[in-house]
């Protein structure tokens, strides 16, 4: 990896999304955000539509996004908001949603995702699922619309990963847990490394299209992401109480707020031409050596080109052999 100034910005892990675009003018601009009806999704799209963006909401289920769609539908409002059907856990149905697209795109925010599943379940194609709907399925995506991309002269793709990627590298020799028992955080932290590394591949390899392409983690929100996470995880990180009502310990942030750093990579001009990097409370995080005992910045093994040129050949040819 070649050496660089590790970026910083006046943001902080209390700013909202809103004020990372205080002043940034998306008029005209056309995003597409992956789960965008739900949790920090629901907070990018108001933050980039409120600044004059065109946003699709990418969804399994359209009417889940209603309420922004509508929310965005008065000529007072600077931008837009349109749904559209996209279950990432199925090929076909990202087939049918690049079909769909037409002209330009500015920005993919890869947000949507899955955690913790308790046992093995595979996707429409045979993945393990957390891998086929946290990965597979936005690789597809960024590929089907390169064109579309390229066409925008300048366009970013965001990976909405996680802190979970430090301990997991990617299995190479066994992704789908076919002969390794299969644990729902390693499944969960290697889906958010092949994350990172789609990153990094795509920055390596779309760069002179104009196509940047970097990685966050938006830290601890109660969202909806949640739901498969057992009470006693829960409480450990101190998000429950005993009776198991949610609390809020102090270190984590509101929707607005974990929404931030997916702002600020999708659209701060402090961003342009920037790529291949990972991000946290809107700050650039060093490289560092994964494993059980890293807890900060971002792991050596999800920055590797040639994991990622190797994870991008594995998914290529999965894809093909479908």
């Amino acid at each position: 990896m070649t050496a660089h100034t590790r970026l910083t910005t006046p943001f902080t892990a209390r700013t909202t999304a809103a004020e990372i675009l205080d002043g940034v003018d998306l008029t005209g601009r056309r995003m597409i955000v992956t789960g965008g009806a739900s949790g920090i999704g629901v907070e990018t799209v108001r933050a980039l539509a409120g600044a004059g963006a065109e946003v699709t909401v990418a969804v399994r289920d359209p009417s889940r996004a209603a309420g922004l769609v509508e929310e965005f539908a008065g000529d007072a409002t600077p931008g837009s908001v349109r749904s559209a059907t996209l279950d990432l856990a199925d090929l076909a149905s990202v087939d049918a949603f690049v079909a769909a697209w037409d002209g330009p795109l500015d920005v993919l925010v890869a947000n949507a995702g899955i955690m913790a599943l308790p046992t093995r379940q595979l996707s429409a194609q045979g993945w393990e699922l957390q891998l086929a709907t946290n990965f597979l399925g936005h690789f597809a995506l960024a590929v089907g619309l390169h064109d579309n991309l390229r066409a925008a002269g300048a366009a970013r793709v965001v990976l909405v990963s996680s802190g979970a990627h430090l301990s997991a590298p990617f299995d190479a020799e066994d992704p789908q847990f076919e002969r390794r028992p299969y644990d729902p955080w390693q499944a969960y932290g290697q889906a958010k490394t092949a994350e990172v590394l789609l990153a990094v591949g795509i920055s390596r390899r779309w760069a002179a299209d104009g196509i940047t392409a970097n990685a966050l983690n938006p830290g601890y929100i109660h969202t909806n992401l949640q739901r498969y996470v057992d009470e006693d995880t829960m409480r450990a990180l101190g998000a429950m109480d005993e009776a198991g009502n949610l609390v809020v310990p102090d270190y984590y942030k509101t929707p607005a707020q974990g929404a931030a750093t997916t702002v600020l990579l999708a659209a701060s001009p402090l961003l342009d031409g920037i790529g291949g990097r990972y991000f946290v409370d809107n700050q650039e995080m060093p490289v560092v050596p994964g494993g059980p005992d890293a807890t900060d910045g971002v792991a050596d093994h999800a920055m590797d080109p040639a994991a990622a040129d190797q994870l991008w050949a594995y998914t290529e040819k999965m894809i093909a052999a479908r």
